[in-house]
């Protein structure tokens, strides 16, 4: 029953008036208040950031130059008679791009004693300037979207979507994670003391290195040459990145794009190189004396040669060398299976499959298993094959070109053996011809389900379209066929939130895993690494800034104006008066600093002043 209004007895404005109706002012009044400190609170934000932001510079680049003497290789291939040049083609035709002079010792020292003549003002610039060049570095990008993924497709051979999402949405992260956040990283940090060092103030500052280098893989050709320049320049050193020969032809580009930006906030664009070299030559990179750190991204046998290399120099390594992520999906995740069907797809075939967080194996649940083979068989038979030429054309496609065919022996191989070993090849197995791009390097979107741990094809990281699905009766085994190949970068869990999702995050053997997701950590900058076979150390994040730093540890007087320093006890000068003594009186020190409560504390005290 309603309650019954009654006239509000007040003397003014109010007299006469229903209680409901003093409730409705009273309640407009509220909104409008609340509304107007949003409001007000925006707009000072606003203020704030208009005269602290840094102004953005526009400017222009170049897009590289196909060679005039068009033509399709019908056997491409870097390595050419005839040169020691090499040789750039796009993977998705056999276009033949031009050539590159490969980098010899001389140019790579040369490009070194730039970079450290440029690094030497840098490093005195502040968070502010570097702020600059990365918030142009961002604008140019977002003006030239479409421009960047064009080049990086036809250099690596990927579909535009895939370069959208791998080459732009990843490097635009990454500059806006580090003009919000980096100068909270890298600003110098308090510590704790002790009672014994209780007039001592701690610090810990994050130095620039010098100058570092980054050795980076061809699949991500704009967001791996450029990721590492992003927090080079942030943490105040010069970089040298050595960009892979298969994707030769589009570096100069992308590093023009980082020194454009640097060269228009009035700072030296020398700070950062790029080299191309044969493998032979890149040892001498990642030994030289004057680079202070080592970052590699790559595959395993590549990186023993880096870090040995570096050793001789003692320099520092970060290896990332790949995966075989896996994506666990629990029984419990059938009601969500139609968006975690998208996720996985996405997953297994961005890039053609050549992703080092890439899903590589399916691992499912009992009750899930069946209907991801269902769905997924003509989804993954559905996907088509080309080149943005043909997107161009008005036709459609979905995944691209590999980089070479130089795994597709292996790859069959590996499909082949699994398929004797009982595994069942639904779609796919095997190198594709394109109809119209015959000289392209395709290989068909593949599903192999019936899949065991003990097979080849579940060990080894397979870097192409292939979706593997695996059997797992339960979590606990789920997690057991993840963790058995030697990788350890990333991994994927689908389901709801109970008890087996942190159990598996407890258990995973990974440096990296996303919840119902596919790779979400890269997109929100958590440290990126893995573990075991995968390599060691991180980059992105606080940790990868820092990582680029010398971390000196500080520790000075707090009270020096008052003459409160340390002074060494006369029980323990030498020569020492009594050692007995001096002994006795340390041990009672100790007692005072670190003794068992304040008992054990102030049996300390008492001992300090029986020995003075």
């Amino acid at each position: 029953m309603a309650e019954p209004e009654f006239p509000v007895q007040a003397d003014g404005f109010l007299q006469g008036w229903e209680l409901s109706e003093v409730q409705q002012l009273l309640w407009g009044a509220a909104i409008g208040a609340s509304i107007t400190v949003v409001v007000v609170i925006y707009l000072v934000y606003r203020m704030m950031d208009y005269l602290y932001r840094e102004p953005i510079i526009k400017y222009t680049i170049d897009l590289p130059k196909i060679s005039e003497d068009s033509k399709f290789l019908e056997k491409a291939n870097i390595k050419t008679s005839g040169t020691t040049a090499i040789q750039c083609y796009a993977p998705a035709t056999g276009e033949f791009l031009g050539f590159v002079n490969p980098a010899t010792p001389e140019g790579i020292d040369r490009a070194i004693e730039k970079s450290q003549i440029a690094q030497k003002k840098w490093e005195r610039t502040t968070f502010m300037q570097r702020r600059q060049v990365l918030r142009c570095i961002q604008a140019f990008i977002m003006d030239n979207q479409e421009e960047i993924c064009k080049v990086a497709c036809r250099d690596s051979g990927k579909t535009l979507i895939d370069a959208t999402l791998g080459e732009i949405l990843t490097t635009v992260e990454k500059l806006r994670w580090t003009i919000l956040h980096g100068e909270k990283a890298l600003s110098p940090s308090r510590r704790p003391t002790n009672l014994l060092m209780a007039h001592k103030k701690n610090t810990v500052k994050y130095e620039p290195l010098g100058v570092v280098a980054a050795l980076v893989s061809w699949n991500y050709p704009a967001h791996n040459l450029m990721g590492p320049m992003i927090s080079a320049i942030f943490s105040g050193n010069g970089i040298i990145v050595k960009a892979s020969e298969l994707t030769a032809w589009s570096a100069s580009y992308f590093t023009l794009i980082v020194k454009g930006a640097l060269h228009v906030c009035g700072h030296d664009p020398n700070l950062v190189q790029t080299v191309i070299t044969w493998p032979q030559t890149a040892n001498h990179l990642t030994s030289h004396p004057s680079i202070s750190h080592v970052t590699f991204i790559g595959s395993r046998p590549v990186a023993k040669l880096v870090a040995a290399a570096a050793a001789k120099s003692l320099t520092p390594v970060v290896a990332e060398l790949g995966g075989k992520d896996a994506a666990i999906i629990l029984d419990s995740a059938a009601k969500d299976l139609k968006r975690i069907i998208e996720i996985l797809l996405r997953g297994t075939f961005q890039a053609a499959g050549q992703n080092c967080i890439g899903i590589e194996r399916i691992i499912a649940c009992p009750k899930v298993y069946d209907k991801l083979v269902l769905v997924l068989e003509p989804r993954i038979r559905g996907l088509r094959v080309g080149s943005i030429l043909d997107a161009e054309k008005g036709e459609e496609i979905d995944v691209g070109a590999m980089i070479s065919d130089a795994s597709f022996d292996r790859l069959e191989s590996l499909i082949q053996s699994a398929v004797k070993d009982g595994a069942r090849l639904l779609v796919g197995g095997k190198r594709y011809k394109h109809p119209v791009h015959r000289y392209g390097f395709y290989f068909q979107p593949t599903l192999l389900a019936d899949v065991t741990k003990d097979m080849e094809i579940a060990k080894e990281e397979c870097f192409g379209p292939i979706c593997i699905l695996m059997r797992a009766s339960k979590a606990e085994e789920a997690c057991e066929i993840a963790n058995a190949p030697h990788f350890g970068l990333g991994a994927s869990v689908f389901g709801e939130y109970s008890f087996e999702i942190p159990a598996l995050l407890r258990n995973l053997k990974t440096g990296m895993v996303a919840v119902n997701d596919f790779g979400a950590f890269y997109a929100v900058q958590l440290p990126f690494g893995g573990t075991g076979g995968s390599g060691y150390g991180r980059f992105a994040g606080e940790e990868g800034l820092r990582g680029l730093c010398n971390i000196k540890a500080i520790c000075e007087d707090r009270l020096s104006w008052a003459g409160i320093k340390t002074a060494i006890p006369a029980q323990i000068q030498y020569p020492i008066p009594d050692t007995s003594k001096g002994f006795r009186f340390m041990q009672a020190v100790m007692e005072l600093g670190y003794g068992m409560g304040v008992i054990g504390r102030f049996q300390g005290l008492k001992n300090i002043l029986k020995n003075l």
